[in-house]
């Protein structure tokens, strides 16, 4: 097994938390890169120590794959504790075990709690729920390895409560820039489709009512599909069965080859095999699609599902974005959806880090006509969160000039050195949340930043780890950064510290004032 070099820093990232102490670590990578290869090498890892894995997972598809996967990547051999099979007499050091079978007390308590050593649990997101956690909590002392595709930031802080650490994060664009998935565009549809009137259950709109909503529309998305998804291979994501299945026949009748699957479908495995092979060009689904089922070669999703969940935004879009040989993108089709919520998840939540982002990506996307690569929209609307951001500084520059304080705004320190990271920071777990601590807040202010505007632990240990590597690389301190941002010097926190150092000192034998000849705004050493 040949891992790719993401893959060799994730598995040694989780090892490093293991070995650190924090027992309970997560790993995040997007659909498509390959999150059962990593999972796979982690558990060959830890049966060459002599321990006992468990692979849990809440879906029969989900533990064939894994166990497939498993044997394929590292040639190691999985028992199965699920329904009537079980791993109680195998010989086999690895168990994939169906979460629905385990909970059950008579058959969990068959089980010594010190049988496994190690325990990965796929789509980690729902861990949380009381079947996970009861057999979590029987095992108690295994250390654990959570594994999903598609938390969000509210997502993370729910899973902070049961996780001690994120082991590593391998990020969408990321994985689009470096070639292994592929380019997104997205196109708005100039179709207003009213889901005003749909209440909410379980924290999502309701399925429901959103196809009686969506019902009226199904004609009009239709004929918009024709024009712009002919000679793609399309998924469609929608609420219910009956509305999938109908929306198949208006699709037929437009002159799609359209096929539609569902948990009750008797030929599931023969449509999806058609659909893989081609006979078919558009394939319904009522949500059945979202975990467990790869096609590489789709290169076109519609979701006609709205959700506030980006976790299940993200898994939905994960259909499509796989390389394939001659696609060079999915089109990804977003409606003007009308709605008096303003949490629904858009293209813009595949890689908008705040919502600030979000809306800003989305705003570019609505004015480009003809689509738009969401890399392209997101430098744009970052350009344009800068220029506001700056406006905002420059402001807040003033008033600390009134106010003569000696350390820099935090907002001015990540905005000089360029810290995206920084800026778009949010707690996730239990100690992140807790407040700046009075040794963080007495570090940041001996090395010259503002504590007082930080607001949690985890922030404050960000900046502080930063100041830290920024001095072994001999870059700007925040004192110089303040100072020379002072007298109207642009990303001073991008500067060594001995050209900063140099320049400060030629101020200082001026009578502190800048020499003949330096201009501050087009000025870099």
């Amino acid at each position: 097994m040949q891992l790719r070099p993401y893959q060799e820093e994730a598995c040694q990232a989780i090892h490093a938390e293991w070995d650190g102490g924090r027992r309970k670590t997560l790993l995040v990578l997007p659909t498509g890169s390959g999150k059962t290869i990593v999972f796979s090498a982690i558990t060959a890892d830890q049966v060459r120590k002599g321990e006992r894995v468990l692979i849990l997972a809440h879906r029969g598809e989900l533990l064939e794959q894994a166990a497939d996967k498993l044997f394929r990547s590292t040639g190691l051999r999985a028992s199965l504790e699920k329904a009537e099979s079980s791993c109680l007499n195998a010989w086999e050091r690895v168990t994939v075990g169906s979460v629905q079978s385990l909970m059950r007390p008579d058959r969990l308590a068959k089980f010594r709690p010190d049988m496994f050593g190690t325990i990965i649990t796929d789509e980690a997101h729902h861990v949380l729920s009381d079947g996970y956690q009861r057999v979590l909590d029987h095992f108690s002392s295994a250390k654990v390895l959570g594994v999903t595709a598609t938390p969000d930031r509210g997502d993370m802080r729910d899973l902070g409560q049961y996780f001690d650490s994120l082991a590593y994060e391998y990020t969408l664009p990321r994985a689009i820039k470096e070639g292994y998935l592929c380019p997104i565009k997205a196109l708005t549809v100039p179709l207003k489709l009213d889901i005003s009137a749909v209440t909410m259950q379980n924290g999502d709109y309701r399925a429901s009512e959103v196809g009686t909503a969506l019902d009226p529309y199904l004609e009009q998305i239709a004929a918009e599909m024709k024009r712009v998804c002919k000679g793609r291979k399309t998924v469609v994501f929608l609420p219910l069965i009956k509305t999938s299945e109908k929306f198949r026949d208006i699709l037929t009748a437009h002159g799609f080859r359209a096929a539609e699957v569902n948990g009750q479908s008797e030929d599931r495995a023969q449509i999806l095999a058609d659909f893989d092979a081609g006979r078919y060009d558009v394939l319904c689904n009522s949500m059945l699609l979202t975990e467990g089922w790869d096609c590489p070669t789709v290169d076109c999703i519609v979701v006609l599902r709205p959700t506030k969940m980006r976790g299940l935004y993200c898994q939905m879009i994960g259909r499509g974005t796989r390389i394939a040989p001659g696609k060079d993108h999915l089109l990804l089709l977003d409606f003007l959806w009308l709605t008096e919520r303003h949490d629904l998840c858009r293209p813009a939540c595949l890689i908008a880090e705040t919502a600030e982002v979000s809306e800003a990506i989305t705003k570019r996307l609505q004015d480009a006509d003809e689509g738009m690569d969401l890399e392209e929209a997101e430098s744009l609307a970052q350009e344009d969160i800068v220029a506001q951001r700056e406006a905002a500084l420059a402001e807040k520059l003033k008033e600390m000039r009134r106010r003569k304080r000696k350390l820099v705004d935090p907002l001015q320190f990540e905005m000089s050195i360029h810290a995206a990271d920084l800026t778009a920071y949010q707690p996730s777990f239990g100690w992140e949340l807790e407040k700046i601590r009075a040794d963080q807040a007495k570090s940041l202010e001996k090395l010259g930043i503002f504590p007082d505007e930080i607001e949690s632990a985890g922030k404050a240990q960000m900046i502080l780890d930063r100041l830290g590597q920024r001095i072994d690389a001999g870059l700007t301190t925040p004192r110089q950064i303040r100072f020379l941002e002072g007298r109207g010097f642009k990303d001073v926190g991008t500067w060594s510290f001995n050209a900063a150092k140099m320049l400060i000192d030629r101020i200082a034998g001026n009578g502190w004032m800048i020499p003949r000849g330096i201009h501050p705004e087009t000025y870099h050493p």
